[in-house]
């Protein structure tokens, strides 16, 4: 759990000062910042996405994940916690409507969905090794920097987002280590690929929106398709 803490720290420590910043910064300046920062995510993406060693797998969990995550409505959960934090303390802190969800949805997203994410939470988890962790803290500190300039407050409470999941993450890494094989994981690190992408293209580049937060399943059906097809293949 030691480097799910930093890495919530750097976050918090990243977005507060990206909040200071943002009323000196131009809004030129934050847009531009928010763009770059949605062509890195793109590529990053993209370059998850190569791991994959049978696109098929990957379309296959980006749909029924989608049709999961629609069923279970993940994204109109996430709203309504954005919300309710909204209503809680963004009176207070003069902050738009909208704005506060916008910035906690998307924080939340490309801090949680990354490979990153769970890789170094499962290396946390197994060996005590933080380093891959640590990477990511700073990281995500830059990132929270920029998106806090921009979205405002919502970016913080992303915060509790990074502590249930990726902390449970590395709670759980043992047993998630155990069942999981290399393929498995190089398919759940392609179809995160696919939905950093959807991130850069909805909410950091604006190009479409999409709910991205309903294609999250996809990260439990790539491996669970990889484990069915080795069966069908004995």
């Amino acid at each position: 759990m030691i480097g799910t803490l930093i890495n919530a720290a750097a976050v918090l420590a990243g977005g507060t000062l990206g909040i200071f910043l943002g009323a000196h910064l131009p809004a030129r300046i934050r847009q531009t910042v928010v763009a770059g920062l949605g062509l890195f995510t793109l590529a990053y993406g993209l370059q998850s996405f190569l791991k994959t060693h049978n696109p098929l797998v990957v379309l296959g969990s980006i749909l029924l994940g989608a049709l999961l995550g629609e069923w279970w409505r993940i994204e109109d959960g996430l709203q309504w916690l954005g919300a309710a934090l909204e209503r809680r303390f963004a009176a207070s802190a003069n902050e738009s409507a909208g704005r506060f969800v916008r910035g906690f949805l998307t924080a939340s997203l490309v801090f949680c969905v990354g490979p990153m994410t769970i890789l170094g939470s499962i290396q946390a988890g197994l060996n005590n090794d933080i380093s891959l962790l640590a990477i990511k803290s700073v990281l995500d500190g830059f990132a929270a920097l920029a998106f806090a300039s921009s979205l405002g407050l919502g970016v913080l409470f992303s915060v509790i987002v990074i502590l249930v999941y990726q902390g449970g993450l590395t709670l759980l890494a043992a047993q998630v280590q155990s069942l999981a094989t290399a393929v498995m994981m190089d398919e759940l690190t392609a179809a995160g690929g696919v939905i950093l992408i959807g991130i850069a293209v909805s909410s950091l580049l604006e190009i479409k929106k999409m709910r991205m937060g309903n294609f999250l399943p996809a990260l439990l059906v790539a491996p669970l398709i990889v484990w069915l097809m080795s069966l069908i293949g004995k």
